[in-house]
């Protein structure tokens, strides 16, 4: 009955006037199954409806089993039982929309309901005027009056007492600098600055953060020092700890930049100003149940007054600054470019400077300081730029590692060929293989030579044969007979057909079996 009400109520909005977006919001439907339900006739639709509860679905014959997952584990979601579906039925044939409707028809039927694990909040008490800040950073997509899309971002201050708030876009990611020049606009809009700061864990401001020892960035610190405020870090994954400026970020890209179309930025950031004026600030705050700008008016006294505005243009076209990652690349316009092996320093700066010249990208140690590397510009996305000289040449340590085991052998033609064989073998795990037979030259001394004739004789390339092999050879010499000056004929032996199924569990006692040992 729920999917002819909602045919019915699909007609019903499109006669009063309303478009296929705002019919698709109020009814909760995506927009091409409007466009079905238009299509239908109501006659249609009731036999469409009955065919439903007719017809066998694609995820019936594992209804039980989806049922028992549900029971057992009432938190799981429908993207889990897709990938459990898949893994454990090898059943893929079902798209995750289809899943999420069959999982939530189970979840009602059967009274199961998702468990979720909700924090606890407690209210707080209103701080002091003058006390605290909140900053925070967010973006938004928006069309352009060309017709285009462009992706732009805000830095968002509110005043914990008042809730007054400012707001400053740019149409490029924030950068130490920008933030620094957007905090003192901030203080020349509000005439003042409070006595703590709140922060995210952001790149820009922070480092990091070990059990309450904070590393800031060299330029926060500095700017820090100077202005003379107090720091409140937020703890990592806890935004609802700066909850207010959370919600002024949400309500500025809500309110004012969603559906608004971007000419320029000073334009933009313009219009946001007035908006602040006419209804950011202006209208009465759903907690306080007070007007921000009326508040603030008795909150301002309380702000402790700044010195003349420091500047941050003395560089017009500002350094573009980026992390080195521990595996020695940087990222840059959604792609990944390298630098030299060693850059990364576990302990130390790895900022670099970016510089774009002749659609090249140059990465320095500082402003026109030390090249580290030159790329070539990618406008692509995803993309590994690498420079061949940036990797070590693995080879060289391995070719020298293998010169260092073969001198422990007497033959050297069938050290060398059986190396190459383990090599051809095990690419990814050489080095392992070669400690190996390193152990078994020390450790076996004396068989070492003996074990390496047996594996090449019986194609055993592995240096895990090669060892048990001589640990067979010298347990044997141990126990045989002392009357005895000869060694069980290994050929003979070797030849056994049932010789391979045993060797890959490298047993001894399998190689006592097979040698002829007791």
């Amino acid at each position: 009955m729920l999917k002819l009400e909602k045919h019915v109520q699909v007609h019903q909005l499109r006669k009063e006037g309303f478009s296929i977006s705002a019919i698709s919001r109020k009814c909760e439907l995506s927009r091409n199954t409007v466009y079905a339900y238009l299509e239908m006739e109501f006659e249609e639709a009731v036999n469409w409806v009955n065919d439903l509860k007719t017809r066998k679905r694609k995820l019936d014959p594992y209804r039980d089993t989806i049922l028992g997952w549900l029971k057992e584990h009432p938190d799981l979601s429908a993207s889990q039982i897709s990938d459990w579906l898949e893994e454990r039925c090898s059943f893929n044939d079902v798209g995750d929309s289809t899943v999420r409707t069959y999982v939530k028809e189970l979840r009602e039927q059967y009274h199961i309901p998702k468990t979720t694990h909700s924090r606890t909040y407690e209210a707080v008490e209103e701080l002091p005027k003058g006390k605290q800040m909140q900053v925070d950073f967010g973006e938004i997509t928006v069309g352009t009056t060309q017709g285009g899309k462009i992706k732009i971002y805000v830095i968002a201050f509110v005043l914990s007492h008042s809730r007054y708030k400012y707001a400053e876009w740019q149409d490029r990611p924030f950068n130490t600098r920008d933030v620094l020049r957007c905090h003192e606009n901030a203080f020349q809009y509000y005439g003042g600055r409070t006595d703590e700061i709140v922060y995210d864990q952001d790149k820009l401001i922070s480092v990091s953060e070990n059990g309450g020892d904070i590393i800031y960035t060299k330029e926060f610190q500095a700017y820090k020092q100077q202005r003379g405020f107090r720091i409140y870090l937020c703890r990592a994954a806890d935004p609802e700890s700066k909850g207010k400026v959370e919600n002024v970020v949400k309500f500025i890209k809500r309110n004012f930049a969603k559906n608004r179309l971007f000419h320029q930025i000073d334009t933009w950031n313009e219009q946001c100003l007035a908006w602040l004026k006419r209804k950011g600030n202006f209208q009465v705050h759903n907690t306080i149940k007070k007007r921000p700008v009326e508040v603030f008016a008795v909150e301002k006294p309380h702000l402790r007054e700044v010195s003349t505005i420091l500047s941050f243009e003395s560089n017009l076209a500002p350094s573009i600054t980026r992390i080195v990652h521990k595996d020695n690349i940087i990222k840059y316009r959604s792609n990944r470019y390298s630098v030299p092996l060693g850059t990364y320093k576990p302990n130390g700066n790895n900022t670099v400077y970016l510089r774009i010249e002749k659609d090249q990208l140059i990465i320095e140690t500082s402003p026109q300081g030390k090249t580290l590397a030159v790329h070539p510009l990618s406008h692509g996305k995803g993309q590994l730029i690498k420079n061949r000289n940036h990797s070590r040449d693995r080879s060289k340590g391995i070719k020298s590692y293998m010169e260092t085991v073969k001198k422990s052998f007497n033959n050297t033609a069938e050290i060398q060929l059986f190396l190459e064989e383990v090599q051809k073998r095990y690419p990814r795990y050489i080095r392992d293989q070669l400690q190996i037979i390193q152990r078994v030259s020390k450790n076996y001394s004396s068989f070492s030579n003996q074990a390496l004739e047996v594996c090449i004789k019986e194609n055993l390339w592995s240096a895990n044969d090669l060892q048990d092999v001589a640990k067979h050879l010298e347990k044997n010499e141990n126990n045989r007979d002392p009357e005895k000056t000869e060694i069980p004929a290994l050929e003979k032996t070797f030849s056994n057909s049932n010789y391979y199924e045993k060797a890959t569990l490298r047993e001894l006692d399998g190689y006592l079996k097979i040698l002829g040992g007791v």
